[in-house]
């Protein structure tokens, strides 16, 4: 089913709507996948199985869930105090809490090159660091020992991290090993750590284990996360806030 490997998950429901098939088929097609290992039923659907090592162009999550990014961006920026030291982690969430850590008398680290540029436009009242490193291409991450030099030379207050996957059971995910690194040693490198995640993130695995979820203390996503991944990270010690 593509649509539960592109989704990561999907209702029973939601696929006899897109296929015109009756609930029953579906139930049984999933069953039949389920028993070759493709996918695992849940209740009223299913989830993949199946990691995928490739994740979407920045290009094209930049127009996905953008209200609901900038609401988690709104949300994370309330739980930042004025004189903090912040790391920015990269990708579009990230990007959205830089335009509103622009208002902020911070001082901000950011990890991409898009979040680099719009930071520098209005310098005043947000202070900027600027990293060293090799931005990733199309993505604009900044990863490489430079980067990861940076990392350790400095101790910030808050880490606000994207991830590509966030589960109770596989942890912090991230589609590319440098990507994962540069995480790691930002979350290393801080007290207190935020994950951004939109509701589309929670339940995928992606292929390059940052950490276990264990690591965020506290979660910013939105509406459409799935209800069961939420109790479980938050059972696990997680705080999570839904916007």
């Amino acid at each position: 089913m593509k649509v539960v490997r592109d989704s990561g998950r999907a209702t029973v429901q939601e696929l006899a709507e897109l296929t015109g098939a009756s609930e029953m088929t579906i139930r049984r097609d999933l069953d039949t996948l389920a028993a070759q290992g493709v996918l695992e039923r849940v209740r009223g659907g299913a989830r993949t199985l199946l990691l995928r090592g490739e994740g979407p162009p920045f290009a094209l999550r930049a127009h996905e869930a953008v209200e609901a990014k900038r609401r988690i961006a709104a949300e994370i920026c309330a739980l930042l105090v004025d004189g903090e030291s912040v790391l920015l982690d990269s990708g579009t969430t990230c990007l959205e809490v830089a335009r509103l850590l622009r208002e902020r008398p911070v001082t901000v680290m950011p990890l991409s090159l898009q979040a680099i540029h719009l930071l520098a436009e209005t310098p005043d009242p947000a202070t900027l660091v600027v990293p060293g490193g090799q931005p990733r291409a199309a993505e604009g991450a900044l990863t490489g020992p430079l980067t990861l030099a940076s990392l350790a030379a400095l101790r910030f207050d808050t880490a606000v991290i994207g991830c590509c996957g966030l589960t109770a059971a596989d942890g912090l995910t991230a589609y590319d090993l440098d990507d994962a690194a540069v995480k790691k040693a930002g979350i290393a490198s801080a007290r207190r750590v935020i994950a951004a995640a939109d509701g589309s993130k929670l339940g995928h695995t992606a292929y390059a284990h940052v950490g276990p979820a264990a690591l965020v203390h506290t979660l910013v996503t939105d509406t459409t996360a799935a209800a069961e991944e939420v109790t479980a990270l938050e059972a696990g010690g997680t705080v999570v806030r839904t916007v």
